[in-house]
């Protein structure tokens, strides 16, 4: 188990061998998600998105606006 410490800032250390298993680096968006007492943080990825393709019931619009805005990220 890896551990890490919230700042004052509320900013908290992803180990790096977490990072490097989940290819999380500078600019990567997280997620954070409420599972009862567990709060789970998810890399947004390509593979994430992709996951989530057909869970909203959108038809496709929702993937798209999603993978335009981490194109348009990317050009940044």
């Amino acid at each position: 188990m890896e551990t890490s410490m919230v700042t004052t800032k509320g900013q908290i250390v992803i180990p790096s061998k977490i990072r490097h298993r989940h290819k999380i680096k500078k600019g990567t968006k997280v997620c954070f998600l409420e599972n009862g007492n567990d709060i789970i943080l998810r890399p947004v990825t390509d593979d994430y998105i992709e996951e989530l393709k057909g869970s909203l019931k959108t038809g496709g619009r929702a993937l798209k606006a999603l993978l335009d805005e981490k194109r348009r990220e990317r050009e940044l």
